[in-house]
Parts: structure tokens; sequence; C-alpha cells
């Protein structure tokens, strides 16, 4: 009986280490070997089975391996565990097979070009909507501007018109200035000016005040406008512009009206005194007028005897305005 024991004890711990390795092995071999694994397990129950009537060992309730200690159940479910882990990380993981779309209809196909065409006529009515309130707003505009224009066109008539009726109002002015500062003889009026001009310039400026340069058209209204030179400048002898040049042809002495002067004050050389023999050299201060040429076109008269004298158009020296009275 003793022998009997002795032999449990030492089969027993083999036949669950055996066990234990059967298991793993078990746990090794599950994912491929299936059937094999089945008929081993139930190979091992039986020899188990047989090994416990021999040796005359009590069977394990609801199992059928053998009775384990609490620390060698812990280990045993630790490395199960451990295996299900590796035995997983091991298995490839099977990705789900996509499911196949199914194949449109042409219900479905001409359910969308409609829906494509309802979006197109949406979009172009927005257009529409958006081009009417573009073409509202350029006629705004359009008569906007229209109105801008009229009355900038209305501003500059009124600026035209002020800018007449200031150029009358200094022509009025003018007039009536040469009028009472001036000398008035007959239906004309001269005034002096004391402003260095030259001869187109100072017509200019008698021209803007409603007047022109002085024009004595005859020996009475020459007579007349040398009193009133000697009476302005004397005691000094000033040449003094009057409208009389020969700019067209030389020789051909004009108005600045246009007319043709038919009548002449020019200087003349003093003569000499009696006895005296007569010279065939001009005068050198005073020589006979005219005596420019070509580079002396247009008339100054002297403020001290009233004669005159051609001298370049350029020079500029003082004038007199005729105004119309």
């Amino acid at each position: 009986m003793q022998a009997a024991w002795l032999l449990g004890a030492l089969v027993v711990p083999q036949l669950l280490g055996f066990g234990h390795g059967a298991r793993g092995t078990e746990e090794q071999w599950e994912g491929g070997w299936g059937g094999a694994l089945e008929e081993e397990q139930e190979r091992e129950a039986l020899m188990l089975k047989h090994l416990q009537e021999v040796l005359g060992l009590p069977a394990a309730k609801g199992s059928e391996n053998p009775a384990r200690t609490s620390e060698d159940k812990e280990a045993w479910e630790a490395e199960e565990t451990q295996g299900e882990e590796k035995e997983e990380e091991a298995m490839p993981t099977a990705s789900p097979s996509p499911s196949p779309s199914p194949s449109p209809t042409p219900e479905d196909t001409i359910t969308y070009i409609l829906g494509r065409l309802a979006g197109l006529d949406a979009g172009l009515h927005q257009l529409h909507v958006r081009l009417h309130a573009l073409d509202t707003r350029v006629v705004q505009l359009t008569q906007g501007l229209r109105q801008q224009q009229e009355v900038a066109r209305d501003t500059r008539d009124t600026v035209e018109a002020l800018q007449e009726a200031q150029v009358r109002a200094e022509r009025q002015h003018g007039r009536l200035e040469g009028c009472l500062k001036g000398l008035r003889l007959g239906h004309k009026c001269f005034l002096l000016s004391r402003d260095f001009e030259a001869q187109a310039a100072a017509q200019a400026r008698c021209a803007a005040r409603g007047g022109s340069l002085a024009q004595p058209a005859d020996q009475r209204q020459m007579e007349a406008l040398s009193r009133y030179l000697r009476a302005a400048l004397a005691p000094y002898n000033w040449p003094v512009w009057l409208g009389v040049h020969d700019r067209r042809a030389e020789g051909l002495y004009l108005f600045e009206n246009g007319q043709r002067v038919s009548f002449f004050a020019w200087h003349r050389a003093p003569s000499p005194e009696p006895g005296a023999r007569p010279s065939s050299a001009p005068h050198p201060l005073s020589p006979n007028q005219p005596n420019g040429g070509v580079l002396e076109n247009c008339v100054a008269q002297a403020s001290d005897d009233g004669s005159w004298w051609d001298h370049d158009c350029e020079r500029r020296l003082y004038y007199v305005c005729e105004f119309p009275f």
C-alpha cells in the first residue's frame, strides 16, 4: 500500500506536468490543428482516467484534469493569457471586405441630371437678378452723370458770361477813365500810360481797356496830342508809342485798325544857320526820319515837339491809348 502511494507521488506530478505541457501545445496548435488537437485531448483524458483507476486516485469534479493548487492555477491562467495575446498578435487582422456598391440605374442618372439642371437654372436666375441690378445702377449713374454734365455746362456758361461781363466792365471803366483823366477831343479820348511796354504789348493793354494805341488822323488831332504829351512829360522828352507801323510792308504805314496813314509828322534834322554851307552828312543826334529800314518798323512820338520817330518794335516805351467817346 505504501508502495502504491509512493508510485502515485512520483507519477502524478509528471502527469500534471505532461498535462500542462499538452495544454500549452494545445494553445500553440489551436490556430491550425483544430481536428488533431481534439483527438489528442480525448487520448490524454483516457490515459489520465486509466491511471487514476490504477492508482486509486479520486477524479476531479467537473473537470477531466487533476486538482491543482491555487498557485499552480494562477500561474496556469497567466500563461494562458500570455499565450492568447501572442496568438492574437501573430494572427493577421482580417480586414472587412468592402461591400460592392450598387450600380446606378437609369432613373438615378435622370434624377442626377435634373438636379444639376435645376442648380444651373437657379444660378442663371441669380445672374439675371444681378444683371438687372447692375443695369439699374448703370442707368442711375448715367442720369447722375448727365445731370453733372448739365450742371458743369451751366457753370461754364455762367463763368463765360461773368468773364465777358468783366471784360465789358473793364473796357467801360477804361473808356471812362480815359475820358475823365485824359484828353477828350471830339469823339476821341487820349490817355497817357507811364508803363514801359513793347509796341505789341502796349496795344494789347489798350485793347483790354476798351481802346487802342493812339491814331491821330489829321493835323488838328496831332497838335492836340502833342500839347497833351508835352504838358504831361515836361520838362523831359520821352518817346511815346503810337498806333502806327509798317510791319506788313516796308514804307507802307498803317494804323492798328488796318487803315492807311495819310498824315505824317516825321522828324527832320535842323536847318543850317544862315550863311553856313549845307552838309550832306546826316545830323548825328537827330537825323531825318524814318531811317531804320526793316529794323525799325514802329512809330513813336516825341513828347517835346510831337515829331514822329521810327523805332524797334521790341523797345519798351511809354504809350498813349485812344478811346471812343
